[in-house]
């Protein structure tokens, strides 16, 4: 679909931001009052570097950022991750183009920096001429000065203290959900929230064989025991604990993941398929990220950590139930409970050192321990999520 045609789309849309001459929306939902809108915007550039669910959560912005310019092309400033997801698929952002290694702007800080690719990439984009550029990503250290260089006539973002400033700018406060900071960001350009949930529209062929993984009378689990950040994941025992019960049920469990996940996932299927093993079928490994996104959107539920496959299932429509670290709920969770379920640990310190954990960011370095700290969350009410879950799924499904 062309960058017209995009836009075409995005403009039915649009009257859910009808707004007063000061940039007020009529009747629709804010984040916090809107700043007025920018005259003149025909090309917005969004930086969203990060992980899949980085990606997810700045969807709903980008979103109300087509809504309020209708007649703007949104490039999102990305990852080959982003390329490879939304590729293909309708609405904001109608382009992306794929960042270098930038130290600090998804690569680590300490990344020896390709200075001539980096150079090349901020030529190629104050070529373009952008006329808003939106900071989504972080508090601003590293990413507001890239921003800056973009050469944008205006620019909104986040920012901490030792930030560089921006035309309008929101004070980065670590604890608030990473959909809202980012629909609270796109409100200084005036852009109003459409969505509060991201969504992924499949393309014919995941909606091809999202229906070749669906079996009449079968319940489908898929489950993912990883998260970027080991001390979100759940002792692998609880997942074989859980996959065993639903499949003694009837159900037909996915394990999915890659990397690391894949040895996480052979020890599930060695646990859990003792008792079950055709009912339990590990695939680890060997999905490209558009057959995920196939197979979650075929689920009737997802099990899993706070990950980017479990952000991706909930944007496919999936039901889910997940283990969360009670403080990455709060930037992270899902804002529904009818659909998905949130078991919080309440771990406040470090296991082995006793750090505190609370303090997060650039407030207060993490401790170098990788234990799991939600591994107090048991396996009952878990399961009985899970089950009640699968009874709406069918209960949908017939009904």
């Amino acid at each position: 679909m062309t960058a017209s045609a995009h836009r075409a789309a995005d403009s039915a849309t649009a009257s859910a931001t009808a707004s007063t001459g000061d940039g007020q929306p009529i009747g629709g939902p804010v984040i916090a009052p809107l700043s007025p809108r920018f005259s003149g915007v025909r090309r917005i550039a969004v930086l969203r570097a990060g992980g899949l669910g980085d990606l997810l959560f700045a969807m709903p912005a980008m979103q109300a950022l087509a809504a309020a310019y209708p007649e703007a092309e949104v490039t999102l400033l990305g990852t080959a991750l982003a390329e490879r997801l939304l590729e293909r698929r309708p609405g904001a952002p109608h382009r992306i183009r794929v960042l270098p290694s930038v130290p600090g702007v998804g690569a680590s800080p300490e990344t020896d920096a390709d200075e001539q690719a980096i150079a090349a990439f901020l030529a190629e984009c104050r070529a373009e001429s952008f006329d808003l550029a939106v900071q989504v990503h972080g508090g601003g250290r590293f990413s507001n000065p890239f921003l800056r260089a973009l050469g944008a006539r205006h620019t909104v973002g986040t920012r901490t203290p030792d930030a560089a400033d921006l035309e309008r700018s929101l004070e980065y406060v670590y604890y608030q959900h990473e959909v809202l900071r980012a629909l609270e960001v796109v409100g200084l350009a005036g852009a109003a929230p459409v969505s509060l949930e991201p969504t992924i529209a499949l393309t014919p062929d995941e909606h091809d064989l999202a229906a070749r993984h669906r079996s009449d009378g079968e319940a489908l689990v898929v489950l993912h025991p990883g998260a970027t950040d080991p001390r979100r994941r759940w002792p692998t025992e609880r997942f074989a604990a859980v996959a065993a019960a639903l499949a003694a049920e009837g159900a037909r469990v996915v394990l999915v993941g890659d990397g690391e996940d894949v040895e996480l996932c052979a020890r599930i299927a060695a646990e859990a398929g003792a008792h079950q093993s055709e009912r339990i079928v590990d695939l680890s490994g060997r999905l490209t990220l558009s057959e995920l996104t196939a197979v979650l959107a075929a689920a009737d539920i997802m099990l899993g950590n706070d990950s980017g496959p479990r952000h991706l299932a909930q944007a496919v429509g999936t039901r889910t139930v997940s283990v969360f670290w009670f403080g990455n709920v709060v930037n992270a969770g899902p804002l529904g409970r009818g659909r998905h379920r949130a078991h919080l640990s309440w771990t406040t310190r470090c296991p082995v050192c006793d750090r505190d954990a609370t303090q997060v960011g650039w407030t207060a370095e993490r401790c170098e321990h990788d234990v799991s700290f939600v591994a107090d969350v048991e396996v009952g009410p878990v399961l009985e999520d899970a089950v009640r879950l699968l009874a709406d799924a069918r209960s949908s499904r017939t009904g």
